[in-house]
């Protein structure tokens, strides 16, 4: 009876006992930095938001210089509401710069100065525009009044869809406008400065951003005149779209209408098509109370706008951007509202970042397709609570977990190199099922250039859970060099993390002039430890560490 007993104890032990012995063992990942595997191109330096007049808000200002700071490229910036009417004043979702009026004659009046004040932020930061042209001017509104929206998280989303919505109510003037636009950017910022920018047309033509009979249509009109109109203006500017919310028949139908359809403009067969633009999103939700990703619709959705792309010929090396790549679909909704929504203050939002960016290159080697920018939508709320839960890289000036994601992007260059491992996910699989039950994802991606090699290393989950992790070790193969310098960098509870630094003050709502310091320190990227000499032996260095759930890790080596 008692060894009938204990065998009993033993069979359901075992599943326990096993993970307690697997979690003793190092997850072995080896990095070789012979490999290339592709350039490390910064498609990660691309970042977007709703509201523009928050670039000018000195919260603004500070951070989109923090973001230019830790990118070694200029970094592409992409904002709604470039030509919307309004005072400027900001709101969520919301944002104008009366760029376009009406006289009492009807007579087009121009004034650029808050558009010129917005892009002048990002010129004097080294960035540069992803251009929207969009979106429509109250005095060009086919169905003008409401015009301005007073959305808030928790009313219904079609409630924004106001005025600012519909196609021009004359396509001549909107033609001219964006002539205007363009030739005032030239003459302002100068013709090298304007033919880096990539301009745009609209915003999700297909989902609720566009009110019109027939959205295709009126659609392809608005982006053949807007496209003739930059192209009069600088004949060398690069313009593209169509910025669908998914990748489906209408992008599939604009694509075919770029390449072979008549052009509303000219009447032309064709129209100028420099670069391919769509969105992808995930599905986080709730179940049994704990937040669950949704990285498996994210990649569906990435790998349907890259398939796209792949079955036309003619747009083969062609750039494409995601405009709009991210966990889920609405920055502006907290999680108070939107439940589902609070991984975003943590370090889940900065795992799932890493974890995500690094599978974008393989998804779009895949289809060979040429990514050259996935815009990470998320900047920075003004007037709203500490940690409200918004999809931001800052709260209150104070850098949130998730934005130390790309500062150690930033310190990633030159070439891709190979890396296998013994716990790690691939992207199709995580495209198939996400990464879901007992194994969590652990792998890394790498690059190299003639004197430095940098590993990002994370372990994730779909699932919202904390724990120890597990033990890890990196095998570094291919350094030309009997010692390097070592820095390890890290986001876990205990660095960089902003958010766990104000939990452990007691979540204040009015943090002190001395606690709000204390927590801008801690929204820094901080090494684990000081900078050491490692040697290495036949040109390997293996580095250890202990890697917690949700933890990512950078390591450098210099040589």
């Amino acid at each position: 009876m008692k060894r009938h007993l204990a065998a009993l104890l033993l069979a359901a032990c075992a599943p326990l006992c096993a993970a307690e012995q697997a979690s003793t063992q190092p997850v072995k990942l080896t990095i070789d930095a012979t490999r290339v595997t592709g350039p490390m191109t910064p498609i990660w330096a691309w970042f977007g938001y709703d509201e523009p007049n928050y670039t000018t808000a000195p919260n603004g200002k500070k951070l989109l210089g923090e973001i230019a700071e830790l990118s070694p490229v200029p970094v592409y910036v992409r904002a709604h509401n470039l030509m919307t009417s309004g005072d400027g004043s900001y709101a969520l979702k919301w944002g104008s710069t009366n760029m376009y009026s009406e006289d009492n004659q009807g007579k087009p009046v121009y004034d650029w100065t808050i558009v010129d004040g917005i892009f002048d932020t990002y010129i004097a930061r080294g960035m540069k525009p992803l251009a929207q042209i969009g979106f429509m001017p109250e005095a060009l509104s086919q169905r003008p009044q409401p015009y301005r929206h007073h959305w808030k998280p928790g009313t219904p989303y079609r409630e924004i869809m106001t005025g600012w919505a519909t196609p021009p109510n004359d396509y001549a003037k909107w033609g001219e406008l964006i002539y205007q636009w363009v030739k005032h950017s030239v003459a302002r910022y100068g013709q090298k400065e304007v033919e880096s920018w990539y301009w745009e047309v609209w915003n999700e033509p297909d989902g609720l951003y566009l009110i019109a009979p027939d959205t295709e249509q009126a659609y392809f009109r608005m982006y053949d005149t807007a496209a003739a109109a930059v192209k009069r203006a600088l004949p060398t500017a690069r313009i593209g779209g169509p910025h669908t919310a998914v990748a489906g028949r209408f992008m599939d139908n604009f694509l075919a209408h770029c390449l072979h359809g008549t052009n509303y403009a000219t009447g032309k067969t064709g129209t100028p098509l420099d670069f391919v633009a769509f969105h992808a999103k995930g599905a986080p939700k709730v179940v049994d109370g704990v937040v669950r990703m949704g990285m498996d619709a994210h990649f569906r959705h990435l790998d349907e706008g890259f398939a796209l792309v792949e079955k036309y010929p003619a747009l083969k090396g062609i750039p494409v951007i995601v405009g709009e790549s991210d966990p889920e679909g609405c920055a502006a909704c907290g999680m108070q509202t939107n439940p589902e929504n609070a991984y975003r203050n943590g370090t889940l939002y900065a795992s799932y970042t890493a974890a995500s960016i690094a599978r974008e290159y393989d998804l779009a080697a895949r289809r060979g397709v040429n990514l050259i920018g996935a815009v990470n939508w998320s900047f920075e709320f003004e007037d709203q609570p500490w940690f409200a839960g918004f999809r931001d890289l800052a709260t209150n000036g104070v850098d949130k977990p998730v934005l130390n994601v790309f500062r150690m992007l930033g310190k990633m260059r030159g070439d891709r190199v190979a890396v296998t491992g013994d716990q790690a996910y691939d992207a199709a699989r995580i495209q198939a099922a996400g990464v879901r039950g007992a194994r969590t994802d652990i792998d890394a991606l790498a690059a190299k250039d003639a004197h430095h090699i940098a590993v990002m290393v994370w372990n994730y989950h779909d699932d919202d859970v904390i724990d120890a992790g597990s033990p890890v070790e990196l095998r570094i193969a291919g350094i030309p060099a009997k010692q390097v310098q070592m820095h390890h960098y890290r986001i876990d509870q205990e660095h960089s993390n902003s958010y766990a630094a104000w939990k452990r003050m007691g979540s204040p709502a009015n943090p002190t002039p001395a606690q709000v310091a204390e927590l801008r320190k801690a929204g820094d990227l901080a090494e684990l430890g000081p900078a050491t000499t490692v040697g290495t032996r036949d040109g390997t260095a293996t580095v250890r560490m202990q890697l917690p759930r949700q933890a990512v890790s950078l390591v450098t080596l210099t040589y």
